[in-house]
């Protein structure tokens, strides 16, 4: 087979760069059968004999067949598979002037060319460090992620067609962050060869499948591998009513826990609430109807640094834990929209008297997200406005308390409390600026004090000056009182 050269695809791109600025280029119609056009502006031209089966057609760099000039492959580019069409080549992107065994020099030459298939060809990391060719394309919806397991059977062999490396018929699993054979290289054992250091492979690779792996909280904590995928595209929300089995293990494979297995009863709890710890209960609000997963979980979502006792066994402190889950049946929480006036109603009092009850208890981030549900449903509610605010109080957050309070203003510019808690901010606020300027101190001593210093020295200019200004003044002053005092006595 032959690869495209990237010679011609950079003289193709040369050819547009000819273009006019701001000149608009009509795509040519598509070729009739028994229609003839020029391609390009090389002499290149093209006879469609049979129309393709699809839209699609290779791209420069693909391997399409063997033993053609270079010219062609500005014809074949513009080909779908099955299709079948003449060439007429000049010289020039033929055989030239040297011509060749049954041509001879400087003639016109045509081809009859039928595109049966070709093989994809990328490049992946687009400096030719891996180039891919596609011998069968895959079946499952997009290539896995980052953090996604993989089974994979492949081949691996050195330039020579050496193999160095082979799975078994079965694949192996790993993920795809795994790291290859580097600078390092492998050691030889029983059944294959060394890798030498910084060796260029040639991997034939089929992937068997593969397993999406989630990142749950956004710092790899919370992480979720799909096992077996849900029904549809809805998933459980904040809020939702959920029912699930799961086993819970230690990393060592100790159960400690088993709900809905065995007779078990599922366990069934609200999402956001505070009814299971924290990891699982972020990662079943992902989760799809019978969706099958196992999330891995680090202590801070987890159970901390406590030993906890369990139905099966103790979970020692500081315990990453691993949750198989399995979503039995959810009823989401409705969106605001979803629902009737009396539903809003209901709902805003509902998440009022929630989010109280957790302001009351110090859990402020919590009550925010509980007053942020009431502003969903009514955007302009002072009094959830005034409690979120209180809230970002609660955890610091002092810009997002004064933009609450600024809204809330608005809507009742004479509310007393809202005014009384907006100075109370502000004093916040004056506060954490000192405490902010005193860390910047003692973080940067040198420029403090060149700072100071920078003051000082400005301030001792100013009083220079302004010594320098009273006594031009007093000169002045000086020398006018003569003045008047002579020309007073002149006058006498």
């Amino acid at each position: 087979m032959v690869e495209f050269s990237k010679m011609n695809l950079k003289d193709i791109e040369e050819d547009d760069e000819g273009e006019e600025e701001g000149e608009e280029v009509e795509s040519a119609p598509p070729l009739k059968v028994g229609e003839e056009r020029e391609i390009g502006s090389n002499g290149l031209k093209k006879k469609l004999i049979k129309r393709g089966l699809n839209w699609e057609t290779p791209q420069f760099g693909d391997e399409v067949t063997r033993d053609i000039v270079s010219g062609l492959d500005h014809g074949i580019v513009t080909m779908r598979r099955g299709e079948m069409a003449i060439f007429t080549l000049p010289p020039e992107l033929a055989y030239g002037a040297s011509g060749r065994a049954g041509v001879p020099p400087n003639a016109v030459v045509q081809f009859e060319v039928e595109l049966l298939s070709w093989i994809t060809v990328v490049d992946v990391c687009k400096d030719g460090g891996i180039i891919k060719k596609i011998l069968e394309n895959g079946e499952q919806i997009g290539p896995p992620g980052d953090l996604d397991e993989v089974l994979v059977s492949y081949k691996a062999m050195l330039v020579d067609g050496t193999i160095v490396a082979q799975t078994h018929d079965e694949g192996v699993e790993f993920y795809i962050k795994d790291d290859a054979f580097g600078e390092v290289g492998k050691k030889s054992n029983d059944e294959l060869p060394s890798i030498p250091p910084n060796s260029t492979l040639s991997i034939s690779a089929e992937l068997l499948s593969f397993k999406r792996v989630i990142d749950i909280t956004g710092d790899l904590k919370v992480k979720k591998k799909v096992l077996r995928e849900g029904e549809g595209t809805v998933t459980a929300n904040e809020g939702a009513a959920v029912t699930v089995r799961y086993k819970a293990m230690l990393e060592d494979g100790t159960v400690f826990e088993r709900m809905g297995i065995d007779g078990q009863q599922p366990l069934e709890f609200i999402t956001d609430e505070e009814q299971t710890i924290v990891g699982l209960d972020r990662a079943v609000s992902t989760m799809k109807k019978h969706e099958y997963a196992l999330v891995t979980i680090s202590p801070e979502y987890g159970f901390g640094s406590a030993e906890v006792k369990q139905d099966l066994a103790v979970v020692p402190p500081s315990s990453t834990i691993l949750y198989e889950v399995e979503m039995l049946d959810f009823v989401r929480e409705k969106a605001p929209w979803e629902m009737c006036n009396t539903e809003r109603i209901e709902a805003a009092a509902r998440k009022k008297e929630e989010g109280n009850q957790l302001f009351k208890n110090g859990k402020y981030q919590r009550a925010a997200k509980k007053y942020d549900k009431i502003l969903d449903i009514e955007s302009c509610n002072v009094k959830a406005l005034y409690r979120r605010a209180q809230a970002y109080m609660g955890v610091s957050d002092l810009f997002s308390a004064e933009m609450d309070l600024k809204r809330a203003l608005e809507a009742d510019p004479h509310n007393r409390e809202i005014k009384l808690t907006h100075k109370n901010l502000k004093q916040l606020q004056a506060e954490s600026n000192r405490r902010d300027a005193k860390l910047y101190r003692a973080m940067f001593p040198s420029t403090s004090k060149d700072a100071s210093t920078a003051a000082k020295r400005l301030k001792t200019g100013e009083d220079n000056t302004r010594d320098e200004n009273v006594s031009a003044m007093e000169t002045e002053n000086a020398s006018v009182e003569r003045a008047v005092s002579d020309t007073t006595a002149a006058t006498t």
